[in-house]
């Protein structure tokens, strides 16, 4: 695009001004799309730091495993089935790594801290794994873990709830796979069958 021949000096000049202007501007905005599109999107990470009591009311960190792989899955023990079924899966993929499962630790982490008391939780854990852990604590500090790994929770009160502790909560169902560092190495879909998971893990034991 170019100034009219016709048109005056001056309001050529002033035409050719404009057209520069809005040519760079075109060249700042195409140079930012592609410095824009040459930038990898951030990763997609799980888990965090977390500060939590176990079954037996002692504090527990990520730290606090002794180096080894943890196997997380969310859910309450009031939980009518998912819950039931994924740490069973857990506990099978556990025994099917033989000696290799010294290595890696059960965790079953509440979503529901109002109701999931540590003799709750250590009762309950006990009808899935001999070495599988419970933990809970405050409702803040259980919001915090589960924000960090990304887990949905809502609280779904029953239409005909008979008290304020008569409810279901509404969670997300995935097990994670995590590094004796505390990075997240994979995650497993609901009924991921136990063997198939046990084989998977097997690939990141050192």
């Amino acid at each position: 695009m170019s100034a009219d021949p016709s048109a005056s000096p001056a309001l050529n000049r002033i035409m050719n001004k404009a057209f520069r202007l809005v040519g760079a501007a075109l060249l700042a905005l195409v140079m930012a799309g592609a410095a824009q599109a040459d930038k990898a999107p951030p990763p997609i990470s799980f888990g965090g730091p977390f500060s939590l009591i176990d079954h037996d009311g002692k504090p527990r960190t990520e730290r606090s495993f002794d180096g080894k792989y943890l196997l997380i899955y969310f859910g309450y023990t009031f939980c009518p089935a998912i819950c039931p079924t994924g740490l069973q899966a857990m506990a099978e993929a556990v025994d099917e790594l033989g000696e290799a499962g010294a290595k890696v630790q059960p965790l079953f982490v509440t979503i529901d801290p109002a109701r999931d008391t540590p003799e709750a939780l250590k009762e309950y854990v006990g009808h899935f794994h001999p070495r599988m852990i419970g933990l809970t604590g405050s409702e803040p500090e259980v919001a915090r873990t589960a924000r960090s790994f990304r887990v949905h929770r809502r609280k779904v009160v029953l239409a005909d709830a008979e008290g304020p502790e008569d409810y279901l909560v509404d969670h997300g169902s995935m097990t994670y796979l995590m590094a004796p560092d505390g990075s997240w190495l994979t995650l497993f879909p609901h009924n991921t069958d136990p063997e198939k998971m046990s084989a998977s893990i097997r690939r990141y034991l050192r």
